[in-house]
């Protein structure tokens, strides 16, 4: 197992806790991208059996995600936004490495170092946040993206040797420690 090595600080909690409306809103884009970014994967390796039902499986259970976040939007009178381009998700994608397969491990681990990273977030906004359903539902993501971030990396385990995966892991994140202490203060998952 691995460890994220920038943790997430207080102030990015707290702008998330007095700004939750526009934290839902970017919650939303992101679960309906990462179930995006499922379909993608089975689309781009569609002979990798394994893969392609994990695929599927998290593309649904991210839009039931979605639909879920957006059902707390609609209670609080909120309303889906454009997407916008997220700026740790692109500084990791300029990371990846050309070539079939180094850009196939780099995909699965920066998915799962990202789906590490909203488990992180995630449980800090429900154990920031008061008691009651709001609570009760980040808890849950957290718990959820955990799940994730290991399906991921073991994912990559069917298809490199050990000594791949962790040389490369250990160069990601370093670049994603990099890349999330270098983000702005915002109510946003990145």
């Amino acid at each position: 197992m691995y460890s994220l090595r920038h943790a997430t600080s207080d102030l990015w909690t707290q702008t998330v806790i007095n700004n939750m409306d526009d934290f839902l809103i970017d919650h939303a884009a992101a679960e309906k991208k990462a179930s995006g970014m499922a379909i993608s994967m089975l689309s781009h390796y569609p002979d990798r059996t394994r893969l392609v039902k994990a695929m599927i499986d998290l593309s649904i259970e991210e839009m039931t995600h979605f639909r879920e976040v957006v059902k707390i939007m609609t209670e609080r009178g909120l309303q889906l936004a454009a997407d916008e381009k997220d700026p740790y998700i692109n500084e990791f994608r300029k990371a990846m490495r050309k070539g079939s397969e180094p850009y196939f491990l780099d995909r699965l681990l920066t998915a799962g170092i990202i789906e590490a990273r909203g488990c992180e977030r995630f449980g800090l906004v429900g154990e920031a946040l008061p008691a009651g359903q709001l609570q009760d539902f980040y808890r849950l993501i957290a718990k959820s993206e955990a799940k994730h971030n290991t399906l991921f990396i073991d994912l990559a385990g069917l298809y490199f040797s050990e000594n791949q995966i962790a040389e490369r892991m250990d160069q990601l994140l370093d670049l994603e420690a990099d890349i999330v202490s270098k983000l702005p203060i915002r109510a946003a998952l990145h």
